[in-house]
């Protein structure tokens, strides 16, 4: 199954690594991108059931991927959210858990955690909805 992918981050290098590698690896198909939490917003807005999987960073060029997750907690079911930052301590871990965030990655060490979540996305049953 392909994962209809949502990005937010604010680092076009970082973004456009990311996009290539999950593309390349885990069958995930990028919808595009957004660099602050409004234009997140939006996004998530006007395509409430168009996504799979959203991967937000938690330091943005305005606002906070904090308020993503928070505009994402009514979310179907199937889609999940995770946050990919460098500041993925302890504490900010269970924040991010509490709004709702599906899973927590680092970006220096975890990146192949992120592509294994990817691929166990992408092998489960489509959904009959």
């Amino acid at each position: 199954m392909e994962l209809r992918t949502y990005i937010i981050e604010d680092n076009a290098t970082i973004r456009e690594n990311l996009v290539g590698t999950l593309e390349e690896l885990a069958s995930v198909r990028s919808l595009g991108w957004a660099e602050t939490e409004d234009d997140a917003k939006r996004w998530i807005v006007a395509h409430r059931a168009a996504w799979d999987l959203m991967i937000v960073d938690l330091f943005l060029k305005q606002g906070s991927g904090l308020g993503v997750l928070e505009a994402c907690q009514d979310r179907c079911r199937e889609q999940r959210v995770v946050v990919l930052s460098n500041y993925a301590t302890s504490d900010m871990r269970k924040r991010c858990a509490q709004l709702g965030a599906d899973a927590v990655f680092d970006k220096s060490n975890e990146i192949d955690a992120l592509v294994d979540y990817c691929l166990a996305l992408g092998e489960r049953p489509a959904s009959s909805a």
